[in-house]
């Protein structure tokens, strides 16, 4: 039991690390090439911070354990709004009403209502994620559009920075994932087992917490740092790509069945989550820290639901 709690934790540690390397590899480099600043930050970052939350669900399906990938995702895009929001309000009010997220929240809206109507099917296959990778496209491209001459600051971009330290971050990250990704979901699923908790639960709270934690420590230091205010799109942005992106890419290795707890409970919690969103996008509501005690508290809830 040790061990497996010890490869959990190694294995966190190395996709954080291992993630952050890559997404700064590969900015430097697709900026090196020419690339524009926007496309990097909407593909290249995006991507790069989802590769935890990609790769534990693709290692998931392989291990023949696809309860914890579909949970994965799940359970990071409620973990993201109640969890990723809800810490750093209690730090300090995030000025989330400064920021305009409108448009891409609608494309949340939209990408959580099809992919929820894709499970009610019952079982994921490769033609659903055909449907979620087309409409992940179409985001990019209508961003990009209506985008076009806007100035956009990438996160880890380093002018000058030497070829060989570009190397090294595409090494490492490119290495760390699916060793940290391999260790998570071994030791996760050897701790379930041995607890008799489903998979599906394991993937829904430590696992989706686990790669949730990238975003987290990022909200929260803004939120030290009195910058929070864009933490409402990052966390919007990364609940797409979860949804389209992820789940998109890893029906092509193998069906993923949808248990029916995700149908009776854990996709509504994930609307809900979605939806408790509107006053900050729409009302022009600041996240107060009392705000943040009630999305902390509703998270809370959840897990004891998860886990009862």
């Amino acid at each position: 039991m040790m061990l497996d709690i010890a490869n959990v934790t190694l294995g966190l540690v190395i996709l954080i690390f291992a993630g952050d390397a890559l997404v700064k590899g590969a900015v430097n480099l697709a900026l090196r090439l020419g690339l524009p600043a926007l496309v990097v930050s909407l593909t290249v970052v995006a991507f790069g911070t989802s590769a935890p939350e990609l790769l534990v669900s693709v290692q998931a399906i392989l291990d023949g354990v696809p309860g914890l990938a579909l949970g994965n995702v799940v359970g990071s895009n409620t973990a993201n709004v109640l969890l990723v929001l809800g810490i750093p309000a209690l730090i300090a009010r995030m000025h989330t009403s400064g920021h305009d997220t409108r448009r891409d929240y609608l494309y949340m809206l939209g990408a959580s209502v099809l992919f929820i109507g894709l499970c009610l099917t019952g079982t994921l296959v490769w033609w659903h994620g055909l449907i979620l990778l087309a409409a992940l496209i179409a985001v990019l491209a209508a961003t990009f559009l209506s985008s076009r001459g806007d100035e956009v600051e990438v996160e880890g971009a380093e002018p000058g920075l030497p070829g060989w330290k570009l190397t090294a971050f595409l090494g490492l990250g490119l290495i760390g994932l699916p060793l940290g990704a391999n260790l998570l979901v071994d030791g996760a699923t050897s701790i379930a087992r041995a607890f008799g908790v489903t998979e599906t639960v394991i993937g829904l709270t430590l696992v989706a917490i686990g790669t949730s934690l990238p975003e987290l420590a990022t909200t929260v230091m803004a939120a030290i740092r009195r910058h929070a205010d864009v933490a409402l799109g990052n966390v919007i942005g990364s609940n797409l790509f979860n949804l389209l992106g992820i789940i998109g890419v890893a029906v092509f290795v193998d069906p993923i069945p949808v248990e029916r707890s995700f149908l009776v409970l854990d996709l509504w919690i994930m609307l809900g989550a979605t939806l408790i969103l509107i006053p900050f996008v729409f009302m022009g509501r600041d996240i107060t820290r009392s705000w943040g005690v009630g999305l902390f508290g509703l998270y809370a809830a959840y897990l004891v639901l998860v886990l009862a």
